[in-house]
């Protein structure tokens, strides 16, 4: 390999494994490819990213390039280090649903892919962005979402959620939910908000099933998105964007550890203390 050097500075896609070979490699969706090994969430034998080296296989840069970016000499590693909820949000609104400038976006979900999406719908000129969270969401959250362009917030544990929303857009406006959270609730609040023709974009993980009359939403011809990762043409420009400074990160780091003391930060991300927790290597071998 010799397109990367020692000392470079340089952010993976999280990929370990792809086949190269099914139609999700053949155009470059590589995250979807059913032979995929992450980086980090599945059970393999290169580790993760909690330790002081991470090995990338040299087998997953010949057949897919770009799945490490150089770092931009202007971005720090700490915004590089947070590129895959950027991505998520990147893709699913930019390059997964249908949505054009001037019409309004609904975010449920303010954890890092809910922040990110709010500022991308803001970048791609949503006119009103509304964010739905929780009661716990209201002591820091929420204000970080108004910091980053949410116009309006919707607690979720007082108010109506599909009722408020259609107040805030008009039922004639809302076309996109993007839908963060994974909870079943918040899917049935999407599609029940929605206008004819109206798409959910499902960026949250669930594992609960999910009743819902489906003739509901064939009669209004609603489309749910499911939504996967990221591709090269989301890395490209969300770096860019992000170097451009038309991305913020700062507002969404809460806290920082030595990664000797990560149950404190995962801790804190349990019960919303935090948003984005930065953990940096700590030991000293």
């Amino acid at each position: 390999m010799t397109d990367w050097h020692v000392g470079q500075r340089i952010v993976s896609d999280n990929s370990g494994h792809v086949c190269g070979k099914c139609p999700a490699c053949d155009k470059g969706d590589f995250l979807t490819c059913k032979e995929k090994v992450n980086l980090g969430l599945d059970n393999n034998r290169w580790g993760g990213g909690f330790s002081k080296y991470c090995l990338i296989p040299g087998e997953i840069l010949r057949i897919h390039k770009h799945a490490i970016w150089e770092i931009p000499e202007n971005l720090d590693y700490e915004e590089a280090c947070v590129l895959d909820p950027i991505c998520n949000a990147y893709k699913a609104i930019a390059q997964r649903s249908s949505f054009l400038p001037g019409n309004d976006v609904v975010v449920i979900g303010t954890g890092p892919l809910g922040l990110f999406s709010v500022q991308m719908a803001k970048l791609m000129g949503a006119v009103n962005i509304v964010m739905v969270g929780l009661e716990e969401d209201t002591k820091k959250r929420f204000a970080v979402a108004k910091q980053l362009g949410a116009t309006h917030l919707v607690n979720g544990s007082k108010e109506d959620v599909v009722k408020r929303c259609q107040e805030i857009c008009g039922v004639d406006n809302l076309g996109l939910v993007l839908e963060c959270s994974g909870a079943n609730i918040a899917l049935k609040q999407s599609i029940d908000m929605l206008r004819p023709n109206g798409e959910v974009v499902r960026i949250g993980m669930g594992f609960k099933p999910f009743n819902y009359p489906i003739n509901d939403i064939t009669s209004w011809a609603i489309s749910i998105i499911g939504h996967m990762a990221y591709d090269s043409t989301t890395w490209r420009n969300a770096i860019r964007l992000l170097a451009d400074g038309k991305i913020k990160v700062k507002p969404m780091i809460t806290h920082r550890f030595g990664l000797s003391e990560w149950e404190k930060g995962f801790e804190l991300m349990a019960n919303k203390e935090a948003i984005k927790v930065i953990l940096t290597y700590d030991f000293n071998d």
